[in-house]
């Protein structure tokens, strides 16, 4: 049990540097867009790009695995959405948000440094194709939910544009296309430039929780919906189960990928969740408080996710 404290108290360690600096210090929040950007357009694509680079091309071809994986955020969407519309009675923009904490882990700022620190380096094939299709997926949905629900006036056309480009120009498909590129062709960078890219690898997870613990400081958290424990149940439970239950009916794949899917779907609501809110402008104060309480119950859940692989229960 210490090695798994030791594996998972680093992490949410740096969230609470972060939470604790942006709760003490009274500094702008307009200054976190700048480590913001950092983090998801320079530290952590350069880390996808780096490894994905080095992967030999056979093993970034595994349909089935995305499939699964994808299928397995899917139904927990669908979970969550239907929680909020037909259970507590929500219209569908706010529904889709709740479908979101349901189903929209933080693997941004939270998974590669998960992944990689618990199964090594072999966990990043597995966890930037998870990264990819799931952004992927919940670019198309989160959209298409909100203009059905009337938020996102638009017409379909205008919509569907905003959705592919949105799919094609965020830096972390890009870079992970661009790493698969790079591994079909055998390319190796320069030395300066692997050296650059090493160091921006090893900056994106440090940086990534510390600004998530500042931003979820800087949340407004005051309502807490009745719902929220069952969101958060489907999220941190219901979902690394279904993950691991579809793959494992699969049967073939690498039990490492099934690992990481498992700890991919076990992390918390993403605090895109709340920006999202923001932008639609529905269930805003209560995806905040969503964010915040769901990050602290993975505290939990997350080492017991770990226990359980370290220590050959899966």
């Amino acid at each position: 049990m210490i090695d798994v404290l030791n594996l998972a108290l680093p992490f949410f360690l740096l969230i609470f540097i972060g939470f604790a600096s942006g709760k003490l210090m009274k500094l702008p929040q307009e200054g976190l867009a700048w480590i913001n950007f950092f983090v998801l357009y320079i530290a952590l694509p350069a880390l996808f790009f780096q490894l994905l680079s080095e992967t030999p091309l056979e093993q970034l071809a595994s349909f089935e695995f995305v499939a699964a994986t994808t299928a397995s955020t899917f139904i927990a969407f669908i979970m969550a959405f239907c929680i909020g519309r037909f259970i507590v009675r929500e219209e569908i923009n706010s529904a889709t948000v709740q479908a979101l904490i349901g189903s929209y882990s933080n693997i941004g700022y939270m998974g590669p440094g998960v992944t990689l620190a618990v199964l090594g380096a072999s966990a990043t094939v597995p966890t930037a194709l998870i990264l990819c299709f799931d952004t992927i997926l919940l670019f198309v949905l989160v959209p298409t939910m909100m203009s059905l629900g009337g938020t996102a006036t638009q017409p379909l056309h205008v919509v569907v544009r905003q959705v592919l480009f949105k799919i094609a120009t965020h830096p972390f498909i890009l870079a992970v296309f661009a790493g698969i590129l790079a591994a079909a062709v055998e390319f190796k960078p320069p030395v300066a430039i692997d050296t650059l890219l090493t160091y921006l690898r090893g900056a994106a997870a440090p940086c990534a929780l510390f600004a998530m613990g500042v931003t979820i400081a800087l949340q407004k958290a005051n309502k807490r919906p009745a719902e929220l424990p069952v969101l958060l149940f489907i999220k941190l439970v219901v979902h690394p189960v279904v993950v691991y239950v579809i793959l494992s009916a699969i049967g073939g794949i690498d039990p490492l990928w099934v690992f990481t899917a498992v700890l991919m779907a076990s992390l918390p609501p993403a605090a895109n969740v709340y920006v999202l809110a923001q932008q639609y402008h529905t269930y805003v104060e209560r995806a905040s408080t969503a964010v915040l309480i769901g990050t602290i119950a993975s505290v939990v859940t997350v080492p017991v996710v770990i226990y359980l692989i370290t220590n050959g229960y899966l």
